[in-house]
């Protein structure tokens, strides 16, 4: 178990309080209002830290940096927003997805991510 640093529980506070998985350029910018010395580097290797350790998990969005978000979320979904590149939590699960499987094949997990665009590139 790693120590328990400054850096590290303020971007840990970012990330509970965070409404949407986060680039570890979000991450930074959040936390630099409590920490205004913060560096990347820093914010990777807690990253790496909180990975390590199952307190977040990546989102992976294909074509975009990986994201970060708490691990103790309940199921969930994303929506990717092909203008600004933000991406969206989407509470739920539409349900059994066994039946898109093949006859014969059992899912064990499924990641579930909508592409289009977000109600403020709308109105742009």
């Amino acid at each position: 178990m790693q120590r328990k640093t400054k850096q590290r529980e303020a971007i840990r506070l970012v990330l509970s309080e965070a409404e949407h998985p986060l680039t570890p350029e979000e991450i930074l910018s959040r936390a630099r209002a409590e920490l205004p010395h913060l560096g990347i580097a820093t914010v990777y290797r807690a990253i790496k830290v909180l990975l390590a350790e199952a307190e977040i998990v990546p989102v992976e969005i294909p074509g975009q940096a990986a994201r970060y978000e708490k691990a103790d979320k309940r199921h969930h979904h994303h929506f990717a927003c092909t203008g600004c590149e933000r991406v969206y939590e989407l509470e739920g699960c539409p349900g059994n997805i066994n039946r898109l499987a093949p006859d014969g094949f059992h899912v064990d997990a499924h990641d579930l991510i909508l592409y289009g665009r977000c109600a403020e590139c709308q109105q742009r």
